[in-house]
């Protein structure tokens, strides 16, 4: 499902981007709130990318330890980097809800549809959250660094 939702909304951004650029130069009009929903659709593209990125074991690490440790500490060192990963996300995940809901009680009637596309902010932390716990719980595929 986040391969189907990151790669709908990298379509949808590439779209909309298209028609901008052609509504401007041909027809020197555009769309009020394209650029606004662009913005919104690269955080769609970002969070479900790197929740892809996460369930995968593709994600950005810091390959520095692996010069210094040894497998077996790596792989001791998996579970709990995990979960502090986890952790992070999820009190992310607890400032975005708390940050949307501010938004959502003073955002004017007609700015309310904008609000409801920046719901991607905690729901992505949520997911990465679950992304991380589901890496804690199953451990890891394969072995991820190799030690020089």
């Amino acid at each position: 499902m986040e391969t189907w939702f990151a790669a709908g909304s990298l379509l949808l951004l590439l779209l909309l981007a298209l028609l901008q650029v052609v509504t401007r130069n041909l027809f020197d009009a555009g769309f009020v709130t394209a650029d606004t929903l662009s913005r919104y659709l690269v955080l769609y593209v970002m969070f479900f990318g790197a929740a892809l990125a996460v369930e995968r074991d593709r994600h950005i690490r810091i390959d520095v330890a692996c010069s210094f440790l040894s497998a077996r500490a790596l792989g001791r060192l998996y579970r709990p980097m995990r979960a502090l990963a986890a952790l992070v996300c999820l009190l992310l995940a607890d400032a975005a809800v708390r940050y949307w809901s501010d938004a959502w009680v003073y955002a004017p009637d007609n700015e309310r549809w904008l609000v409801l596309v920046g719901l991607v902010i905690p729901v992505g932390f949520g997911l990465l959250t679950l992304q991380y716990l589901l890496a804690v719980l199953l451990g890891p595929e394969r072995e991820t660094c190799y030690p020089h």
